[in-house]
């Protein structure tokens, strides 16, 4: 009987894997693409695809079961306003994983997950506003 073999477990105790894939999936949502190992980019599919049919929902269970999972509220309330409405009339797929070669180091097989229809302008636009704050405050 193959009960309980659901998921790739990855090496990594429960515990670890649920911290790993929330984080994933708040990068995910933040940047709208990551690059990650392939093992873990296809297991971040399923989740990612569950939470934004939360999204799509928009009642407050699912912003509550969202927060459960996601642990960061900018995360979440990006899911609910943005994300939500954006993939409204899609009925699934909302994520791709594109191969991207070997690590340099130890030869995993690398990936890209992107979410499709994405804004090219999401990616890293938290980490230039960060630092043109701190450039701001450093020149006063």
């Amino acid at each position: 009987m193959r009960h309980g073999h659901g998921y790739r477990k990855l090496n990594r105790t429960h515990e670890h894997r649920k911290a790993m894939f929330s984080n994933m999936a708040c990068s995910l949502i933040e940047h709208e693409q990551i690059k990650t190992t392939l093992p873990k980019a296809k297991e971040m599919k399923r989740i990612i695809d569950k939470l934004i049919t939360l999204g799509k929902r928009g009642d407050l269970h699912s912003r509550r079961l969202a927060a459960a999972q996601l642990k960061q509220d900018a995360a979440v309330a990006k899911l609910l306003d943005v994300l939500g409405p954006r993939y409204k009339e899609r009925q699934g797929g909302y994520c791709r994983v594109l191969k991207a070669g070997f690590r340099y180091g130890d030869m995993a097989p690398m990936a890209i997950i992107e979410l499709v229809d994405r804004d090219h302008d999401a990616k890293g636009a938290a980490d230039k506003a960060r630092v043109a704050e701190e450039e701001a405050l450093a020149e006063d």
